[in-house]
């Protein structure tokens, strides 16, 4: 098994080779599948994946064993994070400035975040949306191990309709003639570009079935694509094995994309009964972006963000928190999605304190990031938990996340298929 200790920023590495299993001990573990606290945890790790977890009292670690002893802390495994966009920033590229910025520089921006978002306890993340596809690329190089990051699930550029949300260039005017690498029209185009998609190494599809907060000109409520359109994009990407993802805010855009068979809603903000009721029938999960709210509206302003983009923020922030007390409550599947970019990557794990403050209990706010995360990527056998068979993805934390999920913001411990990144 490689043992690698981050040594900088700048991804210096020390590796060390184990040539035999790895026994991790702490105090507790956070068990995320039984919403149990598990006392005097052994986890044994052997070549980046975990073979047996037991209990200190009941298990004999071998004198000579290599151990990594976490004290008095909690572990659990990494959190997944369903909703980021690993190539922008927080801080540059807001409104107009987004312009000024050429594609080289995002892609460093990307090489940055997926380290932030790595040393934040977030083993996995989700990509749903880039201008090209640098966030192959990018999931390309860290699993060869030329970069530290997460283990990525990335959409590359969105397929949608002309001039919508996602996947069109709205800020320039005619003159320039600017079009969005994945535009299309029709059943046929949307089938065309979800192929184009696959053919250039994406793990799945993003469309937008809504207006966005983001793009000019764009409405919330308003449909995005037919159901016709959607249904194409659908069932080209399940005949590949893919999932999609579809951004929608509006109630008709949300049932829209319900009908045509996506896999998941990104940000559910306008969900009327019916749409709750449609979701849960369907198992359609639900990615629901309940604090960035607060990082536009405080720095929104002084970063560039266009009054249009603001107001329609303000619109949708407190209606949206509102859709998922009642889908929380009404027993949709609802995971971890933050849309890192909107607010700072690395600051992830803010968002789990308004999960809970919204209607999660800690323990499902946990799950959220964790099984039932993993559950909506098909991953559920690799990541999410810490078993026999999974990947050792393992944080640690000082204090009980079931309890107060805001100790999750600062993760002092981050291993990654048996890769120690941050102790």
């Amino acid at each position: 098994m490689r043992l690698i200790a981050a040594l900088s920023a700048f991804c210096l590495f020390a590796t060390s080779v184990a040539a035999e299993p790895v026994y991790l001990t702490a105090a507790s573990l956070a068990d995320p599948a039984s919403g149990r606290i598990i006392s005097n945890p052994v986890v044994v790790i052997d070549n980046g994946k975990v073979t047996s977890v037991g209990n200190a009292a009941a298990m004999t670690i071998p004198a000579d064993a290599e151990k990594i002893d976490l004290g008095a802390r909690t572990i659990l495994p990494g959190l997944i994070d369903m909703h980021v966009h690993l190539t922008s920033s927080a801080t540059k590229g807001r409104g107009y400035d987004r312009l000024g910025y050429q594609k080289e520089r995002r892609t460093i921006w990307g090489v940055m975040n997926a380290q932030k978002t790595l040393m934040a306890g977030f083993t996995t993340v989700r990509d749903v949306g880039s201008r090209d596809y640098a966030t192959v690329a990018l999931r390309e190089s860290i699993n060869e191990g030329e970069i530290p990051g997460p283990r990525l699930f990335v959409s590359g550029p969105p397929v949608g309709i002309v001039g919508g949300h996602c996947s069109d260039v709205s800020l320039l005017p005619p003159e320039f003639n600017a079009k969005g690498l994945a535009v299309a029209t029709g059943p046929w185009e949307m089938r065309e570009q979800v192929r184009e998609n696959i053919k250039y190494g994406v793990d799945l599809i993003k469309t937008c079935s809504t207006g966005g907060v983001f793009s000019k000109g764009t409405t919330l409520g308003a449909a995005q694509g037919t159901v016709e359109e959607l249904t194409a994009i659908v069932e080209e990407a399940h005949a590949r094995g893919l999932k999609v993802a579809s951004h929608a805010h509006g109630a008709v855009g949300i049932k829209n994309a319900i009908t045509a068979g996506v896999d998941t809603i990104e940000h559910a903000s306008f969900m009327d009964d019916e749409a709750i009721r449609m979701a849960k029938r369907a198992g359609t999960y639900l990615s629901m972006d309940i604090y960035n709210t607060e990082y536009t509206l405080a720095e929104g302003e002084k970063l560039g963000v266009r009054e249009e983009s603001l107001a329609k923020e303000r619109q949708v922030g407190e209606i949206q928190r509102n859709s998922f007390t009642k889908a929380v409550q009404a027993g949709v599947k609802v995971v971890f999605g933050s849309d890192a970019a909107i607010y700072p990557h690395g600051d992830n794990a803010n968002q789990l304190s308004r999960m809970v403050r919204f209607g999660m209990t800690p323990v499902q706010a946990v799950q959220a990031a964790t099984v039932v995360a993993a559950e909506a990527l098909g991953q559920e056998d690799s990541v999410g938990s810490i078993k026999a068979g999974a990947s050792a993805d393992i944080i640690a934390v000082d204090g009980n996340p079931f309890e107060d999920v805001s100790v999750l913001e600062n993760v002092s411990f981050v291993m990654k298929e048996g890769v120690i990144y941050k102790d």
